[in-house]
């Protein structure tokens, strides 16, 4: 497909990479995945989603995530030349990565992560927010349209709607999801719908 490809040779991606996506995964003919890029299990990339390792590589998507429609994936570049630039990569089980999302992810409408940026199993990424050079941890929430840059949440946090955190302080200061949070069930539902229509397009034939 022509909106899946390799990324160019440049000084800072010297080598050739093509995306590497499990068979069960489903990408939109109108969305692009670029280069290092690693897509598992029935992940839905819908839309006008742009997953482009083809700067900062690679970037990997677990199993069961979704990338929604507008969702930009993005990353600081992690090689200059003549060594890794370890300030703009991840590490995961001795791996490194630029951007690292992890399993039952749900990046919704119009979210940025742009790396070096984690986000845990089982998180929520709202509509319109931005997460950049942060680590995001398990099972937490960040409602639509807030900004998380330069910390480390913890996990089952979420971040109020519209939020802008900057400093470490206000990321430990932010409530943990309990039962009453009405949001604690959200992306349990979003990750079950979008896993459902990946088996519905890849059955249908819509990318051939």
């Amino acid at each position: 497909m022509k909106n899946v490809h390799a990324n160019v040779k440049t000084s800072f991606s010297p080598e050739t990479t093509e995306p590497d996506i499990v068979p069960t995964a489903y990408v939109h003919p109108l969305a692009a995945v670029i280069g290092a890029v690693h897509i598992g299990e029935r992940v839905m990339v819908s839309p006008c989603a742009s997953v482009r390792g083809d700067e900062g590589q690679p970037l990997w998507i677990g199993d069961e995530s979704n990338v929604q429609d507008g969702v930009i994936l993005h990353a600081l570049e992690t090689w200059d030349g003549e060594a890794p630039v370890e300030g703009n990569l991840v590490t995961v089980d001795g791996e490194q990565y630029a951007i690292y999302v992890g399993d039952r992810v749900s990046l919704a409408h119009q979210a940025h992560v742009h790396g070096p940026s984690f986000i845990g199993d089982d998180t929520f990424v709202g509509m319109q927010s931005m997460v950049f050079k942060a680590e995001v941890g398990e099972g937490c929430v960040i409602e639509p349209k807030s900004l998380v840059m330069g910390v480390r949440i913890g996990d089952k946090r979420y971040v109020p709607a519209g939020s802008v955190v900057k400093t470490q302080t206000a990321a430990d200061a932010l409530p943990k999801i309990t039962d009453e949070y009405a949001f604690k069930d959200l992306n349990a539902g979003v990750v079950h719908v979008n896993v459902h229509l990946a088996d519905a397009y890849n059955e249908s034939g819509v990318a051939e």
